[in-house]
């Protein structure tokens, strides 16, 4: 969401006579594009600042601002008592930003932290940032109302609101006639899309039908999916079009309805583990990832040996997992006590990524002496006689070069792995005309 917001910041700018440059000695506003979901998070926004302020010292008239969920929060600290900022503005206040700059300019800081009901930048084209040309981000919705009691959200994102379908649609065609070939659709919870186009209600299965009909050469994949609202009925959409890409990311954050429930998820343990059996029933070879938070306020051992026990269950192929950290404007921060020792915390979570490694070198190990199609996003980080590309389940996939091109498709065999990669061999191509 952040990038995507990004891209959305630099449209804006760009309309009113900025350029982007990637060498920050160039530049003249520098933006620091935030998110108060993790403590280290703050930390390393903070410890960036004060880089800047280094640099502002040898170039005075350097403006520095903070966009994003840390706006509202921190404004007061970075903007008054340590004066590292001179404009701030929320996740809904980008359009004005000529305004606050103009303000900076004039002498004083330009701070927007206002909150909408109904801001969607739907009649914005992004920018795209540091894009490979193949694949692209759009939002199609902003906004959560699922108050999870240790997320700060629905405080720093406001009410959920859902963007416009047709100009959804619109920008995926614009985006597949400039040659991209894989879009993935933003939301904090893409499950609960929904537009009235007249008469007719778009709920999310019915968008993505809409999209994968622009091309079946435009791959389009999503996040993130709250398991409390993944139906059959889009199970069975994404089923049904070969280019809504198999993998789903459907984060449990953990496997113990005791905790699920102190956390607000609105599911329990059983009902998770449903929703997982009827992926693997309505869409067989799908990827399952997630999100795993422990050491929940008041988590107890026999909790945690639950997540264990779930993620061997699903076996995920791949996880994000943290430690648990307070927020402030949470439910949590005001009603529970952060109660489970660092010590703890830091054990358990050694214990989940060691599971999860050796659940995504199975899931990989899996796919040894097959055959996929692989997107080609580019040249591979470790060499340039090799390129990289994802398949349909999202797996990073490297191949030695022959005669394909960034943007076409290519059936890779895969002859090795590791935990986070499969290697192989191109063996027949399939050209974008």
């Amino acid at each position: 969401m952040n990038f995507s917001d990004s891209e959305i910041v630099a449209s804006i700018l760009t309309d009113r006579g900025y350029t982007a440059t990637e060498e920050i000695q160039q530049a003249d506003i520098i933006f620091l594009n935030t998110c108060s979901i993790r403590d280290n998070a703050e930390q390393r926004v903070k410890k960036r600042l004060q880089y800047f302020q280094a640099m502002k010292k040898k170039k005075p008239g350097l403006m520095i601002g903070l966009l994003g969920c840390m706006a509202d929060r921190l404004k007061t600290v970075l903007l008054e008592e340590e004066q590292l900022l001179d404009v701030v503005a929320g996740p809904d206040a980008y359009r004005d930003l000529p305004r606050l700059l103009e303000e900076v300019e004039s002498g004083q800081r330009g701070v927007n932290i206002l909150l909408s009901m109904e801001e969607t930048y739907a009649d914005i084209t992004p920018v795209r940032l540091e894009t490979n040309g193949v694949s692209a981000f759009i939002s199609i919705m902003r906004g959560c109302e699922n108050y999870c009691s240790y997320c700060v959200v629905p405080s720093t994102r406001g009410k959920e609101r859902s963007r416009d379908a047709s100009s959804i649609i619109r920008e995926s065609m614009d985006l597949f006639d400039q040659g991209f070939r894989e879009i993935t659709l933003l939301g904090q919870n893409v499950n609960s899309y929904s537009w009235k186009d007249g008469d007719e209600e778009i709920t999310f299965a019915r968008l993505l039908e809409k999209i994968a009909g622009i091309n079946p050469l435009l791959r389009i994949r999503f996040a993130t999916s709250h398991p409390k609202d993944i139906s059959n009925d889009l199970l069975e959409t994404i089923a049904s079009h070969p280019n809504i890409c198999r993998a789903i990311h459907l984060p449990v954050q953990s496997g113990s309805s005791r905790v699920l429930d102190r956390m607000n998820r609105k599911y329990t343990r059983e009902k998770y583990m449903e929703r997982v059996a009827a992926i693997r029933r309505i869409i067989p070879g799908c990827a399952i990832s997630t999100d795993v938070i422990t050491g929940f306020c008041d988590e107890r051992e026999e909790d945690h040996q639950e997540t264990l026990s779930l993620m061997e269950w699903v076996k995920f192929d791949y996880a994000f997992m943290f430690k648990y950290s307070e927020r402030p404007m949470t439910l949590a921060a005001d009603t529970l006590q952060d109660n489970v020792p660092e010590s703890v915390k830091e054990r358990r979570l050694t214990e989940i990524i060691d599971l999860q490694q050796r659940l995504s070198y199975e899931s990989n190990q899996r796919d040894l002496h097959t055959v996929h199609e692989v997107l080609i996003e580019g040249d591979s980080k470790r060499s340039g006689d090799h390129f990289m590309g994802r398949n349909s389940q999202n797996k990073v996939v490297i191949f030695p070069k022959n005669n394909e091109k960034p943007g076409s498709y290519t059936n890779v065999k895969i002859q090795s792995f590791t935990s986070a990669t499969l290697m192989g061999d191109a063996t027949k191509t399939h050209l974008f005309v």
